[in-house]
């Protein structure tokens, strides 16, 4: 598979038109949300760019691992407010409609990415924001960066794969605590609770994610992508079920010529250099 030249992220006349800037370099496609003056606040043009250029992502075979972060101060601070008072003001209008076009489809787009998907959380990720980043495989959260789940603040229940990704990642009961009574998690606690996979100083977060993300573009991209499949399954079926997923999946991943090629370099006592094929 022939790696995408480096390329300039998208934007448009005055630099991020849409709030996202999108880039492909040696397999890796960096999602930039980039409304810093709202802290990256989720409005209707956002959270549509936002879904395609994570389809553009998955669709596109020159493309490995995605990197998706913020720029400024936030990662991504959830529904842009603003927006949604005058939709709630309207007459007649219909202000919840956006979860079912925009957060469920997003979310979807993440977990279900066929490729690993690093969230480079650079500052707060909340509402939302914070569903998005833990609907990725991996996170790696700058030292200042924090975390809210911020939906019963504001008279809500959850979106964006939070009351099933949440529990999965730091236990049912202490998701319950953070849903009910939201409240700032801060990097270090976060690493305790599971959230983060590591965390880094603020200075250093873009060069670190973008390691993490560019070794994931560098692995076996069918075995992750059959590794998600697999975890996504076992967490709802039983023992034997899974096992028979398993079962298929291997067959799968072991008609690769990424599986043919690191068995070789295993004999040959060399280190096995994956094309995502």
């Amino acid at each position: 598979m022939a790696d995408t030249p480096d390329s300039t992220p998208d934007s448009g006349p005055d630099g991020t038109p849409d709030g996202v800037r999108y880039g492909v370099s040696a397999g890796l496609a960096t999602i930039v949300l980039d409304r810093p003056g709202t802290l990256n606040a989720l409005d209707t043009s956002l959270k549509e760019a936002l879904l395609a250029a994570l389809r553009r992502a998955a669709g596109d075979s020159a493309v490995r691992a995605v990197l998706l972060t913020g720029r400024g101060r936030a990662f991504c601070v959830g529904q842009d407010l603003q927006e949604h008072a005058a939709r709630l003001r309207r007459a007649g209008g219909t202000a919840m409609d956006t979860v079912r076009d925009h957060y469920v489809p997003i979310t979807l787009a993440i977990a279900g990415m066929p490729k690993p998907v690093v969230a480079g959380v650079n500052g707060v990720a909340a509402g939302a924001g914070a569903g998005f980043a833990f609907a990725a495989d991996h996170r790696v959260v700058a030292d200042t960066a924090s975390f809210d789940t911020a939906f019963a603040g504001v008279g809500l229940a959850a979106d964006s794969g939070v009351s099933w990704t949440l529990p999965r990642l730091v236990g049912p009961a202490r998701a319950a605590e953070l849903l009910f009574l939201p409240r700032r998690v801060t990097a270090r606690e976060a690493l305790e609770l599971g959230i983060a996979n590591r965390v880094v100083p603020a200075g250093d977060l873009a060069a670190e994610a973008e390691a993490v993300a560019r070794r994931f573009a560098q692995g076996p991209t069918a075995a992750y992508a059959a590794l998600k499949e697999a975890l996504a399954y076992g967490s709802s079926h039983s023992l034997a079920e899974t096992l028979e997923k398993e079962a298929g999946l291997q067959i799968r991943t072991g008609a690769t010529e990424d599986h043919r090629a690191a068995v070789e370099a295993f004999v040959n006592k060399a280190e096995p250099v994956f094309r995502g094929r």
